[in-house]
């Protein structure tokens, strides 16, 4: 493996290592990465200080809450109709005479917040929208604990241009094992990276079986409790192709030197295969805190940020290869990473949206894969050597969406036919 370029995450290259509190700014704080990061907070004042408070603008209540209890100076909405039930919210927590945050409304708010004075941006928005404030972020020097993949995936190489080495801290609790287990050797010596899957609640059924599942049966995940897109994403495994495409861009190891097994018990979260044979595995018991912890305070480690096993309990820990004929996706994943270009930002744009129909009742849940592969097939492979822009990623972005609700639509009408 060659020695250059430096991986974007790599423990022994830590951007900022400064001690002592950490100022944070939380992107999707009233989504499941941001209500754990901010559960971590309020248990070490002494190491956080959330400045600022970024969500869509669904849950208004909620964000006020959090806005009270972190006491921060500025609170964002995506949703600009959000901004009187936001402000309404906030009178209702905040004393008389106690100054309200700021309100910043809008697309572009997050991407603002990100860009503000800060030690770490904690980017736990969910889908591609993300990207704008992983590059402002990273373009302020900010340390970026990146919950959200899907920004890194279709832009990887206007992140991959803007990221100081070690600048990036994964969330993700595969890439956060990943990131850990490498600490303990150099580059030269890593042989494999190992991607566990839990699965999801459909492991060990055919293609054939997984015909006629519910919404209701694939929104069931055996050991995480996640949003609805990302759930169905496990159930797809779809969510476990898009970790190994980021696993390639932030640790620069080719594709076929990334393998996937499946774990059902979701205990060892990813393993790190050395050319001495030794594997190093990262384990904790299911729970996003252990990766969030990682992402706010590294090389730092926080006390009891996570539970940890019971030792004198006995269990059983299973691994089982891929079946990639009934989860074709981490295959297709693989091939979209190659191309490169705004190929990954298609796959993910398209499966976004068939993820949407299948919830919304107007997919079955084979044809989420069947319907995304069609897209990319007809999306192609970039010109050797084309370079990419955001605008780019945003015209493939719109293009895979109106093709994939196209397919969809197609796929319901001659189902009813």
């Amino acid at each position: 493996m060659s020695d250059s370029p430096a991986p974007l995450a790599d423990p022994h290259l830590v951007f900022d290592a400064a001690v002592g509190r950490r100022d944070l700014v939380i992107l999707g704080s009233t989504g499941s990465i941001g209500t754990q990061a901010i559960d971590l907070v309020l248990r070490n004042p002494d190491r956080f200080r959330v400045t600022a408070l970024s969500a869509a603008g669904g849950r208004v209540a909620l964000l006020a809450e959090q806005a009270h209890l972190l006491r921060v100076s500025t609170v964002a909405v995506a949703d600009q109709d959000a901004v009187p039930a936001l402000r309404e919210a906030l009178r209702e927590r905040y004393g008389a005479g106690e100054p309200l945050p700021e309100i910043l409304a809008g697309p572009e708010a997050a991407t603002t917040l990100a860009a503000s004075d800060c030690h770490t941006v904690l980017n736990g928005i969910t889908g591609s929208i993300g990207l704008a404030p992983t590059l402002a972020a990273l373009k302020a020097g900010r340390t970026l604990a990146l919950a959200n993949k899907e920004s890194l995936i279709v832009g990887g190489p206007l992140v991959k241009a803007l990221a100081a080495p070690g600048q990036i801290i994964p969330v993700d609790s595969e890439h956060a094992a990943l990131f850990q287990a490498l600490a303990a050797g150099v580059r030269a010596d890593v042989r494999k990276l190992v991607v566990t899957a839990s699965g999801g609640p459909f492991r060990g059924r055919t293609r054939e079986e997984l015909a006629d599942v519910t919404r209701e049966q694939a929104l069931a995940h055996p050991t995480w409790a996640m949003g609805p897109v990302i759930t169905i994403n496990s159930a797809t495994l779809v969510n476990k192709g898009l970790e190994v495409i980021e696993a390639h861009l932030l640790y620069d190891i080719p594709f076929d030197r990334i393998e996937v097994v499946v774990h059902p018990q979701s205990y060892v979260h990813s393993m790190v295969e050395f050319t001495d044979g030794s594997t190093l595995a990262q384990a904790t018991p299911p729970d996003m805190r252990g990766p969030i912890a990682i992402g706010l305070g590294w090389p730092e480690r926080v006390p009891d940020a996570a539970p940890a096993f019971d030792w004198s309990k006995a269990s059983t820990w299973e691994f089982f290869p891929l079946d990639t004929g009934a989860f074709p996706s981490v295959a297709l994943a693989r091939h979209v990473g190659a191309l490169g270009g705004t190929a990954p930002a298609v796959f993910n744009a398209a499966n976004e949206e068939c993820v949407d129909a299948f919830l919304a009742g107007r997919l079955p849940f084979n044809g989420i894969m069947d319907t995304v592969t069609a897209v990319v097939s007809e999306h192609g492979a970039p010109a050797p050597g084309t370079p990419l822009s955001v605008a780019d990623v945003l015209e493939a972005e719109t293009w895979a969406r109106a093709r994939a609700r196209e397919l969809s639509a197609k796929a319901t009408a001659e189902a009813h036919a």
